[in-house]
C-alpha cells in the first residue's frame, strides 16, 4: 500500500492505524534459515521450556567451564550465530542460546520487548552466565534485563551493533508504514499505558549507566542501514569500560558471518 493512502486512512481512521503499527512492534516475521545454520542447531542439546504462555527453543553445546550467551535480534533466531557457535566450540566454550517469544523455532504469538527481555534475564540466571553477546535488538534487551537485575554480574559481553533509544524505533516503523505524527503519538500512549513505562526512558545508552558488566565491546559497520552507527556510539559514550570498533564491508547481518569480526569476538570473550 502507497504511503499516501496510507496517511488518508491515518487520518480518517487513527485508531485502525495504530493497530496496525502496534502489530508491526509485536508480530515478528520469521526468516527462514541457511541450510549450515540448520546443521549448527542440530548438533545442539534442545530443550523446550514455558515462558509466559510460550514454548522457548533452548540450544546448547557443550564445552569447558566458560559459558557464553547469545541473544539474537528482532526477527532474528539462534541459528543466526552458527559461524560464531562453531569458534566458540572449537574454542572451549559451553555455548547457550535460544529463540525468543515468536522467533524462529519457539512458538507463535504477540509479544514485545519486556517478554524478550524477562527470558534474557531468566536464561541468565538460570545458566549463570558470565560472558554475552547479541546482535542488533539483542543488546536492547540484554542491556534491559541487566539494569532491571542488577544482582546479574557480566565479565565480558560483545554487542555486534545495538540500538539505543526505544523512540527511535517507534520512528523507524511509522517511517516505514507512512503513519502520521497523531497515530505515532497514539500509539505511544497505548504503549505506555500497556507497560506502565515511558518510553521516552528505554534508552541502551541510560541502562548501560549502572549494569553490572566488567568490559563490553561494540562493533558496528558504519554503513549499517538497519541501525544507524550513531545510535550505537552514543551507547559506547555512556558506558564506562565499553570499546568501540568501526568497521565496514558487512552491513547489519553479514557482520554475523564474518570471520575478521567473529574472531575479534572470540579474542575479546578470552
Amino acid at each position: 500500500m502507497k504511503k499516501s493512502i496510507i496517511k488518508i486512512i491515518s487520518t480518517l481512521f487513527p485508531d485502525f492505524m495504530v493497530k496496525k503499527a502496534y502489530e508491526q512492534l509485536s508480530n515478528p516475521q520469521v526468516r527462514k534459515l541457511r541450510a549450515h545454520e540448520t546443521e549448527v542447531l542440530d548438533q545442539a542439546r534442545k530443550e523446550t521450556v514455558l515462558f509466559k504462555g510460550f514454548k522457548i527453543q533452548t540450544y546448547f553445546w557443550e564445552g569447558g567451564e566458560k559459558k557464553v550467551l547469545l541473544v539474537h535480534g528482532w526477527e532474528g533466531q539462534a541459528g543466526n550465530f552458527s559461524d560464531l557457535i562453531k569458534k566458540l566450540i572449537a574454542n572451549n566454550y559451553s555455548t547457550y542460546a535460544f529463540d525468543g517469544p515468536s522467533h524462529g523455532s519457539s512458538s507463535k504469538g504477540e509479544t514485545s520487548l519486556f517478554e524478550f527481555t524477562e527470558l534474557v534475564g531468566a536464561m541468565i540466571e538460570k545458566h549463570d552466565i558470565s560472558h554475552i553477546v547479541s546482535h542488533s535488538f539483542g543488546g536492547v534487551a540484554t542491556t534491559f534485563a541487566l539494569y532491571q537485575n542488577p544482582q546479574l554480574g557480566i565479565k565480558k559481553y560483545a554487542l555486534l551493533t545495538t540500538p539505543d533509544k526505544f523512540l527511535e524505533r517507534i520512528e523507524d516503523v511509522s517511517q516505514r508504514v507512512g503513519i502520521t505524527r497523531k497515530v505515532k503519538e497514539k500509539l505511544i500512549k497505548r504503549l505506555e499505558t500497556e507497560t506502565g513505562m515511558e518510553t521516552a526512558k528505554l534508552n541502551v545508552s541510560d541502562f548501560v549507566k549502572t549494569i553490572n558488566v566488567e568490559n563490553a565491546l561494540i562493533i558496528h559497520d558504519k554503513n549499517d542501514k538497519v541501525v544507524p552507527i550513531h545510535r550505537s556510539k552514543n551507547v559506547q559514550r555512556n558506558w564506562r569500560n565499553c570499546e568501540f570498533a568501526e568497521i565496514e564491508g558487512t552491513g547489519h547481518f553479514r557482520i554475523l558471518r564474518t570471520d575478521t569480526v567473529i574472531d575479534r569476538v572470540v579474542a575479546f570473550l578470552n
